[in-house]
């Protein structure tokens, strides 16, 4: 059975709260499970969630601020612990590499696990194979900073009642998928008589970043959009001098980018309600969900 869906693991920015762990964020998308931005206390979030670290394939790390990757050594721990088979793939801004290294080697340990490292220095498709393309655009955060779209890639899906209606069945679909056309009782019939491509669904991540076209380009017609709103409008001059955003302005980036979804994230320690955020960001875009520890959002 596939699944796909995001798990908050946490949702709070620099500082820790009673109910708000730092932010991380896994993305379990059929096969795969993408962790972005795991902070100090990811690992013991996954407990809490009930969700197994070994279904993590790729680590994505925005940025080497410390609510942001403080727990990549512990989460690459724990999954060589578990001598997990597959390889974990990690990326990062290139610029920080000593940062990666020094969470990555900062105990002593055998190493029982394949990691792959992605040192980002340029722009553009990261990775892109038969089930996705990764992208990576810089944000405006003081520092390099990366944001990241994943798209799906697309699928034929066949019409049943098409098939039927031209007498395709069996191993007949096989051979019309490979061939791209079959004879039935002298009659030619091509794929597109029967199926049509599914264009891939798109996530978008961006965390930590003053309003900028990046955020834009990340987020277009995205059919699940994480973004990072720190402060509130009423303290928009506090966003601004951090490099961070207000709900209002995610929520208008959202409208623009014309995503499908937008969850709200990476909340200010200073805020222990966060329905003004929502009223914030809804009033704007409606189809806002305001992220809580070990909510899991279907999509």
């Amino acid at each position: 059975m596939t699944v796909r869906d995001l798990v908050i693991l946490g949702c709070s920015s620099q500082q820790h709260t009673r109910t708000r762990n730092q932010g991380a964020y896994l993305v379990r998308w059929n096969e795969q499970g993408f962790l972005f931005d795991p902070g100090e206390g990811t690992q013991r979030q996954f407990i809490f969630a009930n969700v197994a670290p070994t279904y993590v394939t790729s680590i994505f790390v925005s940025h080497f601020h410390g609510d942001h990757c403080l727990g990549l050594g512990s989460i690459l721990m724990r999954l060589n612990l578990d001598k997990v088979p597959h390889p974990i793939h990690c990326y990062y801004p290139g610029s920080g590499q000593v940062y990666f290294d020094r969470l990555r080697f900062g105990t002593i340990y055998h190493q029982n696990i394949q990691v792959i490292e992605h040192p980002i220095f340029e722009e553009g498709i990261v990775v892109q194979n038969e089930q996705f393309k990764i992208e990576a655009r810089f944000l405006q955060h003081g520092v390099d900073n990366i944001g990241w779209r994943i798209t799906e890639a697309d699928t034929r899906k066949f019409d049943k009642s098409k098939l039927d209606a031209y007498g395709i069945k069996g191993p007949m679909v096989r051979e019309i998928e490979k061939r791209g056309e079959i004879i039935v009782d002298g009659a030619r019939i091509i794929l597109d008589d029967v199926s049509h491509v599914k264009s891939g669904d798109v996530l978008a991540v961006a965390i930590d970043t003053l309003p900028c076209s990046a955020i834009l380009d990340l987020a277009k017609y995205a059919k699940l959009f994480i973004c990072e709103s720190t402060y509130l409008e009423r303290h928009r001059d506090l966003a601004h001098k951090h490099y961070h955003l207000t709900a209002k302005q995610a929520a208008e980036m959202a409208l623009k980018a014309g995503v499908e979804t937008l969850v709200l994230t990476h909340f200010s320690a200073r805020y222990q309600d966060l329905e003004e955020f929502a009223q914030e960001a809804q009033s704007i875009f409606p189809q806002t969900i305001i992220a809580e520890d070990f909510k899991i959002i279907p999509f």
